[in-house]
């Protein structure tokens, strides 16, 4: 898609927003929406009928009468999301890699605004390119989402490679409270797993790998080419045998089971995205917990 067609698609997206906000606040992520603990606000007069475990014995001993402590639930939440824009994002056809995961952010963007919670994220490629710090309001999202459709996959000599274990390292820097990140990638890069055990462990995680249709069903087209954007390493597959995409389809068959079981033992919520999908079905069956 070019920016035209991207910006048509994502201007339509406030009423799945509205949807997927609610989702997000009653689904399987109702827990981190709900409130993450307590905070003291302040100290009042005891009064009848008062939990007697909140009385503050300090205060009440200093003013020799009773008082009691006040708490606020927490309800502040930074949605954080970590967008790969690394050259292999940009394969994949008639909707490239990047499109869909473009797409999916900004869906998760506005619902974040919808749900009143602050947005921000990063993108990276060969490293972390660029950083948004988690704001609340619309232009916040916007800026984002301007950004992501400005910020193409590069496929050139200085741009290449895929540093996923870098972005989750910088997110968890960054985040000093706990929050919702949401990693949109075709993880198609190394050394990531350690740093996504790390980062779950202080942090909500949900995981959205992006694949394509000829990850599984390769068609007979002959003699093709094939070259790795990340290292333009080039090989030639005999797609019209049978056994070659049998092979083909086993090979990404046991990457998606790896990452399937990397993500669970982690505890990070994860879901796979066609590029041939819906992103507003898929998201909202995911969120609201009816994926499983």
């Amino acid at each position: 898609m070019n920016r035209a067609e991207l910006l048509e698609k994502i201007s339509t997206f406030s009423l799945a927003a509205e949807s997927l906000a609610e989702d997000l606040v009653s689904g399987d992520f109702r827990s981190i929406f709900r409130g993450q603990g307590i905070e003291f606000e302040e100290v009042r007069t005891y009064q009848i009928g008062d939990d007697i475990r909140s009385i503050d014995w300090n205060v009440s001993a200093r003013f020799g009468h009773p008082y009691v402590k006040l708490y606020r639930e927490e309800r502040e939440l930074s949605v954080f999301v970590i967008l790969d824009v690394s050259a292999s994002m940009g394969t994949g056809g008639p909707i490239r890699r990047y499109d869909q995961a473009l797409l999916s952010a900004a869906l998760i963007a506005f619902s974040a605004d919808k749900a009143g919670q602050r947005f921000g994220g990063l993108f990276f490629n060969r490293d972390v390119r660029r950083v948004f710090m988690p704001k609340k309001g619309r232009s916040a999202v916007m800026a984002w989402v301007l950004e992501a459709i400005d910020h193409e996959p590069d496929d050139s000599e200085m741009s290449r490679g895929s540093a996923l274990a870098a972005a989750l390292e910088a997110a968890g820097r960054l985040l000093k409270k706990r929050s919702l990140i949401i990693v949109i990638s075709d993880f198609l890069a190394l050394g990531w797993e350690q740093p996504l055990a790390h980062v779950s462990h202080h942090h909500d995680v949900a995981a959205i790998r992006i694949t394509d249709p000829l990850e599984t069903e390769m068609p007979s087209l002959g003699l093709v080419t094939f070259q790795d954007p990340e290292t333009s390493e080039v090989l030639h597959g005999l797609t019209s045998f049978p056994s070659f995409r049998a092979a083909w389809k086993s090979w990404n068959q046991d990457r998606s089971v790896l990452w399937d079981t990397i993500c669970t033992k982690y505890r990070v919520r994860h879901t796979e995205l066609s590029t041939a999908a819906n992103p507003v079905t898929e998201l909202g069956r995911f969120f609201s917990g009816r994926q499983r």
